[in-house]
């Protein structure tokens, strides 16, 4: 009897030393791979990774600050961006959970001065799952240079673009909309009698214990906080500056990947909300971007693991001056991944995939320079015919990749410098390497436009829209492109 219970115990030692030796191997290898992406510069931030609900791996990779040369780490503090919208979203529940609003009345119930012609067909759920048809006020014409750097009340900001026709009739249809978690914040106000900041922090943050996390405020010194950086080429430049009450309920939150490993554990619980109102964040309300539905403030997925079969993937990212952001999670196995960077737009989905296929242990693709990168040099430098030719070479090289963000910020910075010729091959050679995308077909056609070639404009705005039903930006300028061929 006792050397039977010996050899149990031996056994249950031997199977927990296993697990954690190939939680550790795992751990390494997505240690591994941060790294490589770090040194190819598309990567600058903080990691964590949890399986199992427990953290496996948790480390900084390049520079919280770059004139100080003062490291990333665990605790280093970065913008959220639109991460911040499914803390909206629970706060929102919150409320309805508590019989302090309804979640299927027009806004117009909430917010009486909203002009009730839109107001008045627009629920509280169609601000949740972007289905309101309020245009998103981020794509507004130079929203950046006119609106951006000023401050405004949530009152205020509201009205510029409240009056606005909407894109769609609400419910028709999923178009992102930050002015919807705009509004979201603003009726949180207006219902509580706090600041949406205030409300926040009573509800999630203290209760969570989430003490590195909060609403961003530029003037206010705040520990650790990481400088958002901006890349062109293979430069930074400090990003630039964006009044934080213009992202507010819709992106204005900081937090580190700890503190989002605090929030990821707690919506396993009842702490913040019952279960089935917990349950109401996760459902696929409507049909968003490819494959993917949308809930309450988050993005969710059915993804296929082999010899697992389809688990539900719940994440969102973000991005904001500076920064880019991702938390993914799959409850199935408790797996949680965050990625939050301080160089701008980066290719986290493309690393959060190889992470998931690490956890899952599937092959993964290993990191490849940016060609994106080398190209902008060499176009911005050189010229068209200089940039076509390194094209050509790099192309053979197998350590280059295409990556369709990285190439369609080329082409933007190109433009934006006037080198439209330029830009036009850049968005010619993500057409060639995306040709089922929407997004790469509707910059060519930005760049035609801005070159003064309307046919071409015409062509590859079209073939956008076909690829992209949901580009109404798209629609816009066929429109107008249509009304001027016809005068």
């Amino acid at each position: 009897m006792k050397k039977s219970i010996k050899l149990i115990t031996l056994c249950l030692i031997l199977s927990l030393f296993s697990l954690t030796t190939f939680a550790q191997d795992k751990a390494k290898q997505i240690e591994d791979l941060l790294a490589k992406y770090t040194e190819y510069g598309q990567f600058n931030g903080s990691a964590l990774v949890a399986e199992n609900g427990k953290v496996i791996l948790k480390k900084g990779f390049g520079l919280a600050n770059m004139e100080w040369n003062i490291p990333n780490q665990p605790d280093t503090k970065f913008r959220l961006g639109s991460i911040t919208k499914q803390f909206t979203a629970l706060l929102i529940v919150k409320l309805a959970e508590e019989g302090k609003l309804k979640l299927d009345v027009p806004i117009t119930t909430y917010l009486p001065d909203y002009p009730k012609e839109n107001g008045d067909i627009i629920t509280i759920h169609n601000l949740l799952t972007h289905t309101s048809g309020i245009p998103n006020y981020t794509n507004a014409p130079n929203f950046l240079r006119d609106k951006a750097k000023n401050p405004y009340t949530p009152a205020d900001f509201v009205k510029t673009f409240d009056k606005l026709p909407l894109d769609f009739k609400p419910g028709e249809k999923f178009n992102y909309s930050n002015s919807g978690y705009f509004l979201l914040g603003y009726i949180i106000e207006k219902i509580t009698g706090k600041t949406y900041e205030q409300y926040l922090q009573e509800t999630i943050f203290t209760p969570l214990k989430m003490v590195n996390s909060g609403y961003d405020h530029s003037e206010i010194i705040i520990k650790n906080r990481a400088q958002g950086y901006e890349k062109r080429g293979k430069n930074y430049s400090n990003a630039s500056y964006l009044d934080m009450s213009i992202p507010y309920a819709a992106g204005s939150l900081y937090s580190t990947v700890e503190d989002l490993y605090l929030w990821d554990q707690a919506l396993y619980t009842n702490k913040l909300l019952s279960e089935k109102s917990m349950e109401s964040l996760f459902k696929p309300y409507i049909k968003a971007w490819g494959d993917e539905s949308y809930g309450y403030g988050w993005s969710l997925e059915d993804v296929n693991i082999e010899g697992k079969g389809k688990l539900k993937v719940i994440e969102h990212g973000g991005g904001i001056n500076g920064f880019n952001t991702i938390i993914s999670r799959i409850p199935a196995d408790k797996i949680l991944v965050v990625l939050l960077n301080n160089t701008g737009g980066t290719v986290l989905g493309e690393m959060n995939n190889s992470i998931r296929n690490i956890l899952y242990n599937q092959s993964f693709d290993q990191p490849k320079r940016s060609m994106a990168l080398e190209l902008l040099e060499i176009f911005t430098q050189k010229g068209t015919a200089a940039g076509l030719d390194a094209y050509k070479k790099l192309k053979n090289d197998p350590t280059y990749g295409i990556k369709e963000g990285d190439m369609n910020n080329a082409g933007y910075q190109l433009l934006q410098t006037g080198k439209k010729k330029e830009a036009i091959e850049i968005f010619k050679i993500n057409v060639e390497a995306f040709p089922k995308s929407g997004n790469v077909y509707d910059s060519l056609g930005e760049a035609y436009l801005a070159d003064g070639d309307k046919k071409l404009a015409f062509t590859n705005y079209s073939k956008s829209v076909e690829l992209d039903p949901t580009n109404e930006g798209g629609k816009k300028v066929l429109e107008e492109l249509s009304k001027n061929k016809t005068k």
